[in-house]
């Protein structure tokens, strides 16, 4: 499969700001069924959604001016977006610790998983060390970047970055089950080092995870206690074929080929189902830039049914679509 070298802006201008037709560092991207662009707007608290071709983006969640808060009514830094066959939106809104659904049309989210509050312990009167690292209570998460949905069952899967594990909720249920890592943060096949974003394949029951402090993805069977290395070499950066260099986003397609962000490569990288070496199918490695055949820190990647690619290219403010040429 080939990509058109360059890519048409189908979200924000390119140009940061709060106005309906800007974004200002988008973070993740999410598709639903219909086609639309779903963006976590992170500088503006806020998810929007883009029909292909309008200019002007709806607020589905968070605020229209942009204003962070901690209440129902708010987001705070939100890192991930998913949607479900209805349009409801949920949210990791990551610097409240939390995920958030917000139904169609509502002006006020409901938190589906987390406390809003990060795992904390006094240890003296003035001081407070935050455990983020512990994993010790289900009912926390700590800075979740993604969560995606079984629509099948509706069970919700919460990379919980700060915490290094991905935990799993089902519906109506607020304590999280540990499905992957939680055993601190390491280059080991039983941990994970700040889970950044996560794909479910519900045929198989497996996470794809991108490993961000290992540089590397991983794929986690439900059941199982280790992982088995997908792409990258654990613990070392680079930007060769074989490595990344910060890696945030992932996606799979229907063949299971998969598609990483490489973020601080400033590239989208291919890899055919098993296969260890990647091709640049979209950015220039190493190189950012605002043009539309280069990106600048991009952290999100889908792909729709005809296998066009959409990219958050967040510090150039836009998302970008590379249509399969």
């Amino acid at each position: 499969m080939t990509w058109c070298a360059t890519a048409t802006t189908v979200a924000g201008t390119g140009n940061a700001g709060s106005q309906v037709t800007q974004l200002r560092d988008p973070w993740r991207v999410a598709l639903d069924s219909s086609g639309a662009i779903y963006v976590a707007d992170s500088y503006y608290n806020r998810v929007s959604s883009w029909t292909i071709g309008s200019p002007i983006g709806t607020i589905m969640a968070g605020q229209v001016n942009g204003q962070s808060g901690s209440t129902l009514p708010y987001l705070n830094t939100p890192y991930g977006v998913c949607v479900d066959s209805n349009k409801n939106v949920y949210v990791a809104d990551t610097t409240n610790h939390r995920v958030q659904l917000w139904t169609y049309g509502a002006s006020s989210g409901a938190t589906v998983a987390g406390t809003g509050k990060k795992n904390v312990i006094k240890i003296k009167r003035y001081f407070m060390m935050f455990l983020g690292s512990s994993g010790s209570l289900l009912t926390q998460l700590s800075s979740p970047n993604s969560v995606v949905l079984d629509s099948s069952t509706n069970t919700l899967y919460v990379a919980d970055t700060g915490n290094h594990r991905i935990l799993s909720f089902e519906p109506n249920v607020t304590t999280g089950v540990l499905v992957a890592g939680g055993a601190g943060a390491g280059t080991s096949s039983t941990q994970l080092s700040s889970p950044t974003d996560i794909y479910y394949d519900s045929s198989s029951r497996t996470l794809f995870i991108v490993n961000l402090g290992s540089h590397c993805v991983v794929r986690w069977v439900i059941g199982a206690f280790t992982w088995s290395l997908v792409a990258g070499i654990p613990g070392s950066t680079g930007t060769t074929p074989l490595t990344f260099n910060n890696p945030q986003g992932l996606t799979l397609d229907s063949a299971g080929n998969l598609y990483v962000a490489d973020t601080s490569n400033h590239r989208i990288q291919f890899f055919r189902s098993g296969n260890v070496t990647g091709t640049t199918i979209a950015g220039t490695t190493s190189t950012a830039g605002a043009s539309s055949s280069l990106l600048y820190g991009p952290r999100s990647v889908k792909v729709d049914s005809q296998f066009n690619l959409y990219v958050a290219d967040t510090t150039n403010h836009r998302v970008q679509m590379f249509q399969r040429c």
